[in-house]
């Protein structure tokens, strides 16, 4: 009898709801923080690697680079504007010349190409990273891994 009452008792007692709400509640809240910091990471990242394409790309649509040291020098400009400090591991930046015969395909070595197909000249600007986001230590997802390609006709 006595404990039937007071098991009633309890049932119209709320004094420590707020705790058992809070424990609810809190580990939910922390884990949406996170993902919404990594999600901005992941977005910030990209419209880095975007923005250091464009600007080699106008770089490269102003002054055409014809030999190795110019294209280095673009490729010098990439780097610093994503990776000033040089720390990254795995920020790539390539800016190669590649061809193409008409509407073939893309050729590292300038091909020869046959009567009345016209050869065409590209710079093509590539930009690889990856960043790995807070969740895959919980064992939730992977690396993101980015590549930004640019090709730019020179001629």
């Amino acid at each position: 009898m006595i404990l039937t009452s007071r098991l009633a008792g309890l049932a119209f007692d709320s004094r420590g709801s707020i705790v058992i709400e809070t424990a609810l509640v809190a580990p939910v809240l922390v884990l949406l923080g996170l993902g919404t910091f990594d999600v901005s990471q992941v977005v910030s990242r990209q419209n880095d690697l975007q923005s250091a394409a464009a600007e080699a790309e106008a770089i490269v649509q102003a002054s055409p680079p014809t030999d190795t040291a110019s294209r280095d020098a673009v490729r010098g400009i990439m780097e610093a504007s994503i990776d000033p400090t040089s720390t990254d591991p795995n920020d790539t930046e390539t800016v190669t010349e590649i061809y193409r015969c008409s509407t073939g395909a893309y050729q590292a070595v300038k091909p020869t190409c046959a009567t009345g197909e016209k050869l065409s000249s590209y710079i093509k600007i590539e930009l690889t990273d990856a960043y790995n986001p807070t969740w895959t230590s919980f064992g939730v997802g992977s690396t993101m891994n980015y590549r930004v390609v640019r090709m730019v006709q020179i001629s």
